[in-house]
C-alpha cells in the first residue's frame, strides 16, 4: 500500500505517519508525499499525470531526476524501500 500525504514542511512527519501503520503492516506500506502540497509541486513540474509518469519511470530505471526535486527529495528513504519491495514486481 502506498499512502500519498502532504508533508506540510514538517520533518516528523514521516514518522507521525509511521507511528500510526499497525506494526504487522508496515513491512508493505510506503508513505510518500510532496514537501509542501501537491499544488507546489505542480506549479514546479506539470500536471499530476506528468509528475506519476516521470516517478514511475525513474522507478523502473533506478534513476532519481524526478525524486531528486526539492519537492520530493525528502522521500529517499521510503523510495528506496520501495524500489526493493515493488519494482522487481512492477518492472521486470
Amino acid at each position: 500500500m502506498v499512502l500519498l500525504i502532504d508533508f506540510d514542511g514538517r520533518e516528523d512527519r514521516l514518522n507521525t505517519v509511521r507511528a500510526a501503520i499497525p506494526d504487522r503492516l508496515k513491512d508493505r506500506v510506503f508513505v510518500l508525499g510532496a514537501w509542501s502540497e501537491p499544488e507546489e509541486l505542480r506549479l514546479n513540474l506539470g500536471s499530476y499525470e506528468t509528475i506519476g509518469l516521470a516517478m514511475a519511470r525513474d522507478c523502473r530505471d533506478n534513476t532519481e531526476v524526478i525524486w531528486a526535486h526539492r519537492l520530493l527529495c525528502h522521500n529517499a528513504g521510503e523510495l528506496g524501500r520501495l524500489r526493493e519491495h515493488v519494482r522487481p514486481i512492477l518492472f521486470l
